[in-house]
């Protein structure tokens, strides 16, 4: 059984409100037991036989049917987040910067989202890997930041999401310990 990172998009905020309790429950019924949520925004650790295209799917049909939402996921294996974690050049934490990183389940929406982006800001990106970009905002002005303003047009909704560098960390850390539990338990 592998582990995978499930990020939704969009939630939580413009009017899409889900418990992460709620969230939970929801893909532990469809199939997903060992679901679990970190934090309010969204982020899910799971394990399942599925490739990571399946599990797509089908987190996608379940938010539809349990939420009544158009509702997007990016899925990555949890060796990928950890992988990401490690590859990017930017702090975790810095006085003047924070770090993101946007993740995407279509590379060619990622390409032009970075195409578009190094336009606006030369130095604040970098590329982790076909499925990320790592970039900095300022401390309080993140939805302010040129790259921020790009990668929230409509045309990026449906395959990216963005997380900071802190929350990918954790991500990584509870797919961690999901995998540890499943060694521990063959």
């Amino acid at each position: 059984m592998d582990s995978y990172a499930v990020f939704l998009r969009g939630i939580n905020v413009g009017g899409i409100n889900i418990k992460m309790a709620d969230l939970r429950d929801a893909l532990k019924n469809c199939g997903f037991p060992d679901a679990k949520t970190l934090l309010a925004s969204g982020n899910v650790v799971l394990s399942s036989n599925l490739d990571a295209a399946a599990v797509k799917q089908e987190c996608e049909k379940c938010l539809r049917a349990t939420f009544g939402y158009d509702a997007w996921v990016v899925v990555l294996d949890a060796g990928r987040v950890a992988q990401l974690v490690d590859a990017c050049p930017y702090p975790e934490d810095d006085k003047s910067t924070h770090t993101y990183i946007t993740i995407s389940s279509d590379i060619p929406s990622l390409d032009e989202l970075e195409a578009a982006g190094s336009l606006l800001e030369k130095h604040n990106q970098q590329r982790l890997g076909p499925e990320a970009l790592a970039w900095l905002a300022p401390v309080g002005g993140t939805l302010d930041s040129p790259f921020s303003k790009v990668s929230s047009k409509a045309k990026f909704k449906a395959a990216t999401t963005t997380r900071n560098l802190r929350t990918l960390i954790k991500v990584r850390d509870a797919a961690a310990a999901l995998d540890a539990g499943q060694a521990k338990g063959s």
